[in-house]
């Protein structure tokens, strides 16, 4: 689904460039839940931009899908973001005093999709989010922080994205809350089959993923299983 070869990310040029990510490759298969994690500066947020094609990388590739993102225009990029990737943030970004099926619909409103079908999907992906039906006609800030986060993670969900992505998603809530959180997407990914990338700084909030690349200093300094999935791995046998 995903590969990156040797990528850069300069900013500035001469005596003030600074170069955030420093000849990155990795290869992400579809299905799998990835952690990125690493301490500030260690170019975490800039390989999520370029992974959400939110930005653009200096040199090497980017495939998504098959398709060498590194050479879409921004007009393109926007499309792939359209389509292809759903986010998730740590700010939520709802809608205030606008109801939980409104905010899940924006996207398909924007696409000009039915009313039919707009509301048909919104009912599935905010079930698969874990939100009950009892809250669908809800106002996003009668909601607890946990429940806001489900929505803008089914919002995400809308438009079938083949990619989710979130950044640090669980950064606003508690730790119990959070907690739920992270077990949405990992039930997303195990019966749903999403391919989720979390973007983290938290070491037991990327344990949750089956994978985790670390970055630092704007390289891969590890890329293993989580020690989680290594232990559920141990049970299994």
């Amino acid at each position: 689904m995903i590969e990156i070869k040797d990528i850069t990310k300069t900013y500035g040029s001469g005596d003030t460039a600074f170069q955030a990510l420093k000849g990155i490759s990795f290869t992400i298969k579809d299905g799998e839940f990835i952690a990125i994690m690493g301490p500030s500066g260690s170019g975490k947020s800039t390989l999520m931009h370029i992974l959400g094609c939110l930005d653009t990388l200096t040199t090497g590739t980017y495939f998504l899908d098959g398709k060498d993102v590194s050479t879409l225009t921004d007009e393109e990029l926007a499309e792939i973001r359209r389509l292809h990737v759903g986010f998730v943030f740590q700010s939520f970004n709802l809608l205030p005093r606008t109801t939980v099926m409104r905010n899940v619909m924006l996207p398909l409103i924007y696409a000009g999709v039915s009313d039919e079908e707009r509301d048909e999907r919104s009912r599935k992906v905010l079930s698969a989010a874990g939100m009950t039906e009892s809250h669908f006609s809800h106002l996003s800030n009668q909601l607890s922080g946990g429940q806001i986060q489900r929505v803008a993670i089914a919002r995400a969900l809308v438009n079938d994205p083949s990619l989710i992505l979130a950044d640090e998603p669980t950064g606003n809530l508690d730790s119990k809350t959070g907690e739920i959180v992270l077990g949405t997407f990992q039930k997303l990914n195990r019966e749903h089959g999403r391919t989720v990338i979390l973007i983290t700084h938290e070491h037991d909030v990327a344990e949750h993923a089956e994978r985790i690349i670390t970055l630092r200093d704007g390289v891969v300094v590890t890329d293993s299983k989580s020690h989680a999935r290594k232990h559920a791995k141990h049970h299994e046998v």
